[in-house]
């Protein structure tokens, strides 16, 4: 059994961390400004993402709500699950990605919740402003932005464009993926076993004469 405490401080941080990022880049810069880093590489990009992490959303008009409402499930779920994977002695690795995927969930789910009513940032034909806040995105990774050859199957001829996301959606992301590249370490390591080992009596290989058996049933008697 372990104590949970210790991860949660590390969603903790997280939280901390997107959320202070997000406010900084919301009030130190305008709607698609761009803040070069490393050249071309990446670079501080402000974009406001009404939908999903990476861009992604639902194209329904209560779909910013589903959303919303579907974090909010899934980041009790998820917490109520590291608790009891800690309670069961889980790898402390596979403790520390739930804990990473955790923070990221909660992270967005500030920015829908409340950021369209303390920012107001939510878009003008949001049905109400609380839960339609606009998830704030600024990293911008930059490989390659162009049209997949016709040749390529799903995505021949379609544009691509490189998704901006934030520190909640890298936090999710990285817990993911290190959770499927070391899941063969985290999901068949078994808790070790403290049950301490009860004193055996040695057998003895001698063997019992009949007239020893009648004194042992006669002492029983």
């Amino acid at each position: 059994m372990k104590n949970p405490i210790k991860f949660f401080l590390l969603t903790l941080f997280i939280i901390l961390l997107d959320q202070t990022v997000k406010l900084l880049v919301y009030r130190n810069m305008y709607i698609g400004e761009n803040i070069p880093l490393l050249g071309d590489w990446l670079s501080i990009h402000y974009v406001l993402n009404p939908g999903m992490a990476f861009g992604m959303q639902l194209d329904h008009q209560y779909g910013k709500l589903i959303l919303t409402t579907f974090r909010l499930v899934a980041m009790v779920v998820i917490a109520v699950y590291l608790i009891r994977l800690a309670k069961k002695g889980a790898p402390d690795g596979l403790l520390w990605c739930i804990a990473a995927i955790l923070a990221g969930a909660i992270g967005n789910v500030i920015d829908s919740t409340f950021y369209g009513v303390l920012l107001d940032n939510a878009p003008p034909d949001a049905p109400s402003p609380w839960f339609h806040g606009q998830v704030i995105d600024m990293i911008l990774i930059n490989p390659w932005e162009g049209y997949f050859p016709d040749w390529l199957p799903v995505w021949g001829g379609q544009y691509y464009a490189n998704p901006v996301f934030n520190v909640a959606d890298s936090s999710i992301f990285l817990g993911v993926v290190f959770i499927l590249l070391f899941q063969s370490r985290f999901f068949n390591e078994k808790p070790t076993d403290t049950t301490p080992e009860l004193p055996t009596e040695p057998l003895s290989d001698e063997p019992v004469s009949p007239d020893e058996k009648g004194e042992e049933r006669e002492q029983g008697a």
